[in-house]
């Protein structure tokens, strides 16, 4: 059996974590974030927010139960790398297909474990996330702080563009390579899954979705039209969906015009639901602004207060900006959750459109599922509208 090999986290402050490779041999740069997730490390890596990002898991020990082909939220890792206390030795599951080790390699994402990564997490706490570069390669400290400090910043920066579909499709349930045939959601009975009788057409943006978005809306009464963030107001209207929904996605929010131009021509015209970067998008069609977040919420344990019910909700999230509620006074849009951490906006909705979004993820995946109505709440708005109630 081999000695393991070193690897090398390195943050443009200058702070350097020693520990072992796994993984593929590379040498990569991006932002480093943390994730306290406790489970879902295989949804994490292949949810597309997290491109150009380097995550660490909060959790002691990750890969124990592997990794399998109907858990992913996208067709490969987005991350750049992964930064782990532990790699289980034993892989134990009857799903699983090959191992987190294995997985990585496969896609060319290096890895890092023996890290202290509650050291790690609490400096990225205090100081903030940070560039960084993770080497799994012979590469010295110098030239490792270099590169980090070299990394283009996550602000500015439009990643959308890398993660979108390049052309429309029509979501389809029975697409192995797309679907996940065992997933169920909330409110299934004996298997059988709890569809509304009616259909709505929705234009489903894609700025970088996870696939169990589009699973939770099928499931919720929607026939799923998806369009590349590119797509015009034009092409959704030829489509002649009945609503619009926008979805997550990485990046600056701010530095994405295009976007805000065709989601300000929507929102007169259907009722929309966003979520995380799709949030930010009806933020800045409003005519708000976003900003960065210190270190950013990622994980499956944030919890959120609606201020118009009084519920509190334990939601997953993953996101680096949040919506400036300032901003938003004259704009007609009504804050309506708060994060219960640092007050933070997590939820909009206008005053007189048929409109709203949340800052989280309600498909949870993964993470708890108590935002799960809110795809309902969503079914219900179009409902209305065609009704010609709203």
């Amino acid at each position: 059996m081999s000695a393991p090999s070193p690897a090398i986290l390195a943050l443009e402050d200058g702070s350097v974590f020693r520990g072992t490779a796994f993984g593929a041999a590379a040498t990569i740069a991006g932002e480093c974030v943390f994730n306290t997730s406790m489970t879902g490390y295989q949804e994490i890596l292949t949810d597309p927010s997290y491109f150009g990002q380097i995550i660490t898991m909060t959790a002691p020990q990750i890969g124990n139960y592997g990794i399998n082909a109907e858990d992913e939220e996208s067709a490969a890792p987005k991350c750049s790398g992964f930064v782990v206390r532990e790699v289980s030795p034993i892989v134990s599951n009857w799903r699983s297909a090959m191992s987190l080790d294995a997985y990585l390699k496969k896609y060319g994402i290096p890895g890092i474990s023996e890290v202290d990564t509650r050291a790690l997490t609490k400096k990225l706490r205090v100081t903030g996330a940070m560039k960084c570069c993770l080497s799994t390669l012979p590469l010295s400290d110098t030239d490792a702080i270099a590169r980090a400090k070299g990394w283009r910043d996550m602000a500015g920066s439009d990643y959308v563009k890398d993660t979108t579909c390049k052309a429309p499709y029509i979501w389809s349930a029975d697409d192995a390579s797309r679907h996940n045939a065992q997933y169920l959601p909330v409110g299934t009975t004996g298997g059988a899954t709890v569809t509304p009788a009616k259909k709505f057409k929705v234009a489903a943006f894609d700025f970088g979705a996870k696939y169990t978005i589009f699973r939770k809306l099928v499931l919720h009464g929607f026939e799923v039209h998806v369009f590349p963030a590119t797509a015009t107001h034009e092409q959704v209207r030829e489509a002649g969906v009945d609503c619009v929904f926008l979805s997550n996605g990485p990046g600056d929010p701010s530095a994405l015009p295009y976007i805000h131009k065709t989601v300000t021509a929507l929102l007169p015209d259907y009722p929309t639901f966003g979520i995380c970067l799709g949030h930010q998008m009806v933020t800045h069609a409003l005519g708000g602004t976003t900003y960065k977040l210190k270190f950013g919420h990622r994980g499956g344990n944030q919890p959120v207060k609606n201020l118009e019910t009084g519920k509190v909700s334990i939601t997953a999230q993953n996101h680096g900006f949040a919506t400036d509620p300032k901003s938003l006074e004259t704009r007609g849009a009504i804050v309506t959750e708060i994060n219960l951490n640092d007050q933070t906006v997590e939820g909009l909705r206008h005053k007189e459109l048929p409109v709203f979004t949340v800052q989280y993820h309600p498909e949870a995946a993964p993470g708890p599922n108590d935002a799960d109505p809110l795809f309902e709440d969503f079914h219900r708005l179009v409902e209305k509208r065609k009704a010609g109630k709203i």
